[in-house]
This record gives C-alpha cells, sequence and structure tokens, in this order.
C-alpha cells in the first residue's frame, strides 16, 4: 500500500502532491498543507485528552519522568499554590498536606484520598488522626495549614451540607483563600453547586474527580507538594 510523503516531505505545491504515491492525481486545487503529526498530538511532555480533546502538559513542577498531565487550567491555578509550597520548604516538620473534610466522609471519600496520597510518599493531615471530634471546621484548617505546605478541601455532598449547617464566615475564609495555600478538591459533586453555599471557596478553582480519577488528583496533589528533583519545562 502506497504511503503519504507528507509527514516528511510536505505537499506545499500541486506538483509535490501529484508526486505523492498515496495522493497524486487526487488533487484539486491547492490547500496549505495540514499534517496529522502537529506540534500539539506528540511529544514527552504534551497531549490531548481523551476528554474533549483538551490540551494537556507538563508543569514546570513536574520531574523529569513524571508521566501527570495537567489541564491549562489546572496549572493556573496550581501555579501559586506551588509558588508558595516554595518559598515554605526551608520550614522544618511541615506535614506535605492538611485535609479537610466533611466528618461523613472520614471512612470513605476522604479516607481513600488520604490513603493514596501516603502511598505516594504524602505526610498528611488527617482529622482522623490529628483532629479532635467537635473542633471548629475554620479554626482547624488554619492550624492545619500553619503545619502543612498546603490545605486541601475535599468538596462533597456531605461537605456542603456541612458548611450549610455551620456556615463559613467570609472574612476567615477570604483570609485562608488569599495565602494561596488552599485547593477544593470536587468529588461527587460541581463547583456551581459548591458556590451556592460558599461563594468565596467556590471561586478559588481546583480540582476534580468528576474530569479526573481520584488517583490522578492524588498524583498531581503529590507533585505539587514535592520539592525535590524539580525541573522546569
Amino acid at each position: 500500500m502506497a504511503r503519504c510523503t507528507a509527514p516528511i516531505h510536505g505537499h506545499r505545491t500541486a506538483s509535490a502532491r501529484e508526486n505523492c504515491p498515496a495522493c497524486g492525481g487526487s488533487y484539486r486545487g491547492y490547500n496549505s498543507y495540514s499534517s496529522p503529526y502537529n506540534s500539539s498530538s506528540y511529544g514527552s511532555s504534551s497531549s490531548r485528552s481523551s476528554g474533549g480533546g483538551q490540551s494537556r502538559s507538563k508543569a514546570r513542577w513536574s520531574s523529569a519522568g513524571s508521566t501527570v498531565l495537567y489541564t491549562p487550567a489546572e496549572i493556573r491555578t496550581l501555579t501559586p499554590v506551588r509558588e508558595n509550597v516554595e518559598k515554605r520548604s526551608d520550614i522544618p516538620d511541615l506535614r506535605d498536606v492538611f485535609l479537610c473534610h466533611a466528618w461523613d466522609d472520614r471512612k470513605d471519600s476522604a479516607k481513600e484520598l488520604h490513603d493514596i496520597l501516603e502511598s505516594k510518599g504524602v505526610t498528611v493531615w488527617f482529622s482522623e488522626k490529628d483532629v479532635l471530634l467537635g473542633s471548629s471546621l475554620l479554626r482547624e484548617i488554619d492550624k492545619g495549614l500553619a503545619k502543612s505546605r498546603i490545605g486541601i478541601v475535599l468538596v462533597t455532598p456531605n461537605f456542603l451540607e456541612r458548611v450549610k449547617g455551620e456556615g463559613i464566615a467570609d472574612k476567615e475564609l477570604s483570609a485562608l483563600l488569599a495565602r494561596d495555600l488552599l485547593v477544593p478538591i470536587v468529588h461527587d459533586t460541581t463547583f456551581e453547586k459548591l458556590r451556592e453555599v460558599s461563594p468565596l471557596l467556590g471561586s478559588r478553582s481546583g480540582l476534580s474527580t468528576m474530569e479526573d480519577t481520584m488517583l490522578n488528583v492524588a498524583s498531581k496533589l503529590a507533585e505539587l507538594v514535592k520539592v525535590d528533583d524539580v525541573v522546569a519545562n
């Protein structure tokens, strides 16, 4: 079967197309060459996602051998957090992650995320081990963030109900978000529903298990807090 020579020689002229063993004779008027082997469809640091064809690439903080890919929106969201991780890298005795979650999720999705993170070598501040039952949500977030590189909030239907019941003080939450240490992880719900109960937290972009698996979300968090062997793309 004849093979098209376009990826090597290109069909930039009518004569080139006529001389191609695969395409010769089929040309009907000049068009600029468009190869299927374009720069956005291959390479070690970029690819196409399976959902919607959105371009993904490695982040600046990705290690040389990393296979974790991010959307442009995720990189924009995580870059300020990463910059603060780097600024705080010389502070001793910090946990990598503070995991804030609803009490009802402690044995399900929160534990799943906690276990995956720890399997990747991430140290996690987790309520089951570190937070007393009945403690103030925001007070524990603030304390946990002070002793962790970043804070993540696992936003689930249970979490939304908890927020509705207790309420979140805009002033306190605004202070936490302004520190660029807080990353919402939306699971089994949406950012739209989060904005309905907490506009401030919902205004912050994050990661979603509706767009990625819990394993991939955890992989991104693990890379985000790792400060050794970082290479720039």
